[in-house]
């Protein structure tokens, strides 16, 4: 899962990257609203955690303006601010929860995956089915014909969002970005490589198909 935190705060920021690095999410960051704008529009995410009071553009401001955009990520607000009528404004322009500092990280976690699994019962069946080729998003499980197939969680991730995506050509650079943080630097195969070993693995050459000098595709 891919997560924009916008957090102006940067020992914070830095502290909740590092933690949430530990649960395999991939973090972008970003420190006031009107850079995160620029990243909301540039790249996609799973979730976005974001502090409401920011510099240049408040978290109240950044959430109408996505919104308005036609934007439906997941949105988790952070904020000091705890009366009853900042909780109502920012759950009214948008936001899908909201979760007053100071906090647990445990709780953070589990607002987290509470916001994902409802993301993806509005959006998806919780199964998405390829052929004989099953996963299972809640579980991040994948199976052929019944029998379980072990990916790693980089190559479920290129699995998962080739799969949401189904008829639509993605380049190696959007997977990665979306796979990945924003600033990695890692071989350049990478994507190629994490394809061809799911491909091994389910035992099918065809389940991803290459466009070639454009990217991969899982046909609808």
């Amino acid at each position: 899962m891919k997560i924009l935190l916008v957090e102006d705060d940067q020992a914070l920021s830095k502290s909740l990257t590092k933690l949430l690095k530990t649960q395999n999410y991939s973090i972008d960051t970003a420190f006031d609203g009107v850079e995160a704008l620029e990243y909301a529009q540039a790249f996609d995410y799973d979730l976005i955690i974001l502090d409401v009071m920011m510099p240049r553009l408040d978290g109240f401001g950044f959430t109408e303006k996505l919104r308005a955009t036609g934007n439906d990520v997941a949105v988790l607000m952070l904020t000091a601010k705890d009366s009853l009528a900042d909780r109502v404004k920012g759950l009214d322009l948008g936001a899908d929860d909201y979760l007053v500092k100071p906090f647990e990280f445990d709780e953070l976690l589990a607002r987290i995956r509470a916001i994902l699994r409802r993301k993806e019962r509005s959006v998806l069946s919780d199964t998405l089915v390829l052929g004989d080729v099953t996963l299972n998003v809640s579980q991040k499980k994948v199976t052929k014909n019944g029998e379980k197939i072990d990916l790693t969680a980089k190559e479920y991730e290129v699995l998962e969002y080739l799969a949401r995506n189904r008829g639509h050509i993605k380049t190696q650079e959007q997977i990665r970005e979306h796979v990945w943080d924003f600033d990695y630097d890692g071989e350049s195969n990478i994507i190629a490589v994490l394809v061809k070993n799911i491909r091994k693995k389910t035992g099918t050459s065809d389940l991803i198909k290459t466009k070639r000098g454009l990217g991969y595709v899982i046909e609808a």
